[in-house]
């Protein structure tokens, strides 16, 4: 039988942006859901989730790899960096044929879904979707790129 070992962990979530500001958050029983900030609501019924309060994609990428990047793939990133750290991991000595990525989504980039298909509505009919429309979406992006940024091909 083969062996999985999580080595670190990392969080990026309503409750905080980092793992001790989340464990905090769950043990002091703080609520992740507040107004919805993100787009307006004014048409919408509900007018409340839990988004990460203060983001922004500056504080952690530059703008060129940010505008390649859903903001789904954006926290996976951040906390996956959290995650290499917390696990203490040698990346210089490690076997990155050995080291592998597993992230679990039901659904990948959905902003950048909406997105695209908002521009093609509001445009003027002409399909015109951005190069990096299917890869900012997929599921499975979040892994791929922190296996990128790593190197990890286990």
């Amino acid at each position: 039988m083969r062996r999985v070992v999580v080595t670190g962990l990392g969080a990026f979530t309503p409750l905080g942006k980092n793992l001790h500001e989340y464990w905090e958050g769950l043990k002091n029983g703080i609520s992740g859901a507040g107004l919805i900030t993100r787009f307006d609501t004014e048409k919408f019924k509900t007018k409340f989730a839990c988004e990460v309060k203060g983001y922004n994609s500056s504080d952690y990428f530059d703008r060129k790899e940010a505008n390649k990047l859903d903001l789904y793939s954006q926290f996976a990133l951040i906390s996956a960096d959290e995650a290499i750290i917390d696990s203490g991991i040698d990346l210089k000595t490690v076997d990155k044929d050995r080291v592998g990525v597993i992230w679990s989504s039901g659904i990948g980039g959905l902003y950048t879904f909406f997105d695209q298909i908002r521009n093609y509505v509001l445009g003027d009919g002409t399909p015109r979707f951005s190069p990096f429309f299917t890869p900012k979406m997929i599921a499975n992006i979040a892994s791929g790129s922190i296996s990128i940024k790593y190197g990890f091909r286990g």
